[in-house]
């Protein structure tokens, strides 16, 4: 059996049990073994050795625990967003908000050149990637068994996204501006400078953008009242228009070959109008109507984020020996104002006036030391302390207005104050050592948490303490010059959003309410993958099988309240699997044309008895991307993307699959000055749809996001060309 063989035996069983995963990827790595191997080429043997494949637009480096994908000049990063590049990558998932997910699980640590950012937690994470500029990042590291450095959060795995370092010899920089469809608009600049020992660089842009979105949902229940069936019918038609300033500055100084100082700042704004239009309709089992409700909604959201980092790295007396001290804070504060009026058709009410402010401050402190021995020629150690305090205070304030007088009404209801606060202190080690074709990393990290969630407005406390090892293991085995076979394992924790463990209710969205649970419990995973990959000249593939073991993951469950009203509570599921086998590959299929493909078979198990549901749930599905890149010349490119993600479990139904396609076209105009044309979504595939069916509940729910957007635009460079930091692929964060 060859190793082709090998695996097309092994796909028809995977998608009939995850329990078969793991075996067909031990087969696989067995007939390579068997047959790959070529004792008569000698081995070049590397502690931390990484191997580069191009494939024309997506550079690709595999590491020994990470893939890295370089995406500074794709067509999609010039007035596109991180989400526009992260859909693009192999084994990510966006949703039409924004939400990312790695090999369909959701609980991905998402980091901003190696440290966490508050504008990338809480509830408005998604909306905050979706204002970072693509064009202000370098490269993306995907890590699903990250190593011991990473804090342990992220259950699925890290996306480390790694902006730009300009490190020029002169001054340098670009000039860009586009207008897109819907009023849509970008425009910015980037400039650097190095004087001496001195580098200084800075970007800034602004962003305006517009989405509009529809929702639909449709239950069926027994009427709390009566216990007779009752289906409640619900429209929202939703504008929103915000402008995204940002403003970066980073200095660098070395006064020494052996001492570098560096300090970043960075500040991100957000901010627009919000509207929607909503009906409701309530029937009965006869299909009568019993109930027409309306309500229109205006307001505004407002976001600031802010990040500050100083760092000082001094290489110490011995060959290697390093030590980086690191300093940062990030907040954000939101605060959301919307005013509505509330229509009763049937039956007939006077209309009601009612108002929601909504107020979240994160505030994230971070110190952290990380030091590197390299202890002979072939083996590196790497230790460090890691101190994070995350303070996080939510606020709703609801009220009654009269219509005649404009006095407010305080609706005790809805208005509360919470807080959490959270410090983690962390130890860590990584030995990564090779032996001829061998390479390893091991890896430990302890983490001591102590977390506090005060519901402020009832008095009420709930702390929570503990301390927890969380194991790493990578190994791979080079057998030529272009095939290696590769083993990663690892434990990691889920911590749920602050928002989670607050038991008011959320009444922003009627008629779907949702509320937390202080009872939550964090989420553990033990994850494994084994894989095999060829890297080639014109040709790289990779085929990789995991398998996940999820204990107490957070999830959904909805029940029907009647009138019209659903509420979804934050709870625990006691345990769920999920597996696949992953297959990626770049190459040409002739000169001017690049392409870059990944499809993952997954299946997916969820033990819902401590729901009320019956036994045990599963589903298998394809998850796929296709990347193409065609050269009219050597500077005009014109790419083509698509992606599919297949339908998913939940623990009462499913959410079903996503289709997106991009186009691009970048044209030189002159040596320095580029036009750029590029198109989102092009079959406005942007719909996610949620269906619940349950004995005692059946749900319908569906949010399309109009999410065709084009730009035209151009991009002017001046200066010297650029000449970026070389990545640092060793080991680092």
């Amino acid at each position: 059996m060859t190793p082709a063989n090998a695996a097309r035996s092994c796909v028809p069983r995977a998608l009939t049990s995850s329990v078969s995963v793991l075996p067909c990827s031990i087969l696989v790595l067995f007939a390579t073994a068997v047959y790959a191997v070529d004792p008569s080429v000698p081995s070049t043997p590397s502690a931390s050795e990484s191997v580069v494949v191009t494939a024309h637009k997506l550079d690709v480096s595999t590491l020994i625990d990470r893939k890295v994908y370089t995406v500074s000049t794709d067509v999609q990063s010039t007035f596109g967003t991180v989400t526009d590049i992260l859909g693009a990558i192999p084994s990510v998932e966006v949703d039409a908000d924004g939400a990312v997910a790695l090999r369909g699980d959701s609980n991905v640590l998402i980091l901003i050149d190696g440290r966490r950012s508050a504008q990338l937690s809480g509830s408005t994470a998604a909306d905050a990637l979706q204002a970072i500029p693509a064009n202000d990042i370098e490269r993306i590291e995907v890590m699903t068994t990250p190593p011991p450095q990473y804090k342990a959060d992220g259950t699925a795995g890290v996306i480390n996204i790694i902006t730009r370092k300009h490190r020029a010899t002169g001054q340098s920089g670009t000039v860009q501006a586009s207008t897109g469809s819907g009023g849509r608009s970008v425009v910015g600049a980037s400039a650097s400078d190095t004087l001496g020992p001195l580098t200084l660089s800075g970007t800034a842009s602004w962003r305006h953008d517009y989405k509009r979105r529809l929702l639909a949902a449709q239950s069926t229940a027994a009427d709390p009242l009566n216990g007779q069936p009752q289906t409640s019918a619900n429209t929202l038609n939703e504008l929103i228009h915000r402008a995204v300033p940002l403003l970066k500055l980073d200095a660098s100084y070395a006064p020494t070959e052996a001492q570098t100082l560096n300090l970043t700042v960075s500040r991100t704004g957000r901010s627009g109008e919000r509207e929607y239009t909503q009906t409701n309709t309530l029937a009965a089992a006869d299909g009568s109507t019993t109930g027409l409700f309306g309500r229109n909604s205006v307001g505004h959201d407002w976001q600031l984020s802010a990040d500050e980092q100083l760092a000082y790295k001094r290489h110490l007396p011995g060959a290697g020996q390093t030590i980086e001290m690191t300093l940062h804070r990030s907040t954000s504060y939101v605060r959301e104002f919307y005013n509505y009026t509330n229509i009763y058709i049937d039956p007939p009410s006077p209309t009601l006036y009612t108002n929601l402010g909504l107020n979240e401050d994160q505030v994230q402190t971070e110190a952290s030391v990380d030091y590197v021995w390299p202890v002979s020629a072939t083996a590196t150690l790497k230790a460090g302390y890691n101190f994070e305090k995350a303070d996080n205070l939510l606020g709703n304030v609801g009220n009654t207005v009269d219509e005649h007088t404009g006095v407010q009404t305080v609706d005790p209801n809805i208005t509360n104050t919470f807080r959490y606060v959270q410090q983690i202190q962390a130890l860590y080690g990584g030995y990564q050592a090779g032996y001829h074709d061998w390479n390893w990393l091991l890896g430990l990290r302890m983490e001591y948490t102590d977390s506090k969630a005060e519901q402020l407005t009832d008095r009420l406390t709930n702390r929570q303490h503990s301390i927890t090892l969380y194991p790493s293991v990578h190994i791979d085995r080079r057998l030529n010059d272009e095939a290696t076979v590769f083993l990663g394992v690892s434990r990691r924790v889920s911590r749920p959003d602050p928002e989670s463990f607050n038991p008011y209710v959320d009444r922003e969205y009627t008629p779907n309410l949702r509320t937390g649970n202080p009872a939550l419990r964090p989420q553990d995973t033990r994850s494994i993958e084994v894989g095999y990959s060829v890297e080639a000249a014109h040709l790289s593939y990779a085929l990789t099988s995991y398998y996940r073991r999820n204990r107490d993951s957070v999830t959904d469950v909805t029940e029907y309240l009647g009138n019209g009203l659903s509420l979804s509570t934050r709870t625990n599921l006691p345990l769920n699997t999920s597996g696949g086998i992953e297959l990626t590959a770049n190459g040409r299929l002739f000169p001017p044309l690049g392409y870059s493909l990944s499809t993952n078979l997954f299946h997916s198990q969820i033990d819902t008895t401590a729901l009320g549901v019956n036994g045990l749930q599963s589903t298998s599905g394809l998850n796929a991307k296709m990347k193409l890149d065609y050269h009219l010349t050597a500077d005009n490119t014109l790419q083509l993307s698509a992606t599919r993600s297949d339908k998913r479990l939940t623990p009462q139904g499913y959410v079903s699959a996503i289709n997106l396609v991009n186009i691009g076209f970048k044209y030189q105009l002159q040596p320095t000055l580029n036009l750029v044309a590029t198109v989102t979504d092009v079959l406005n595939g942007q719909r996610y749809v949620r269906v619940v069916n349950t004995p005692t509940l059946s749900q319908y729910y569906q949010r399309d996001v109009q999410g065709r957007i084009a730009y035209l635009g151009f991009v002017q460079s001046f200066g010297s060309s650029h000449k970026t930091k070389p990545a640092n692929f060793e080991y680092d964060q």
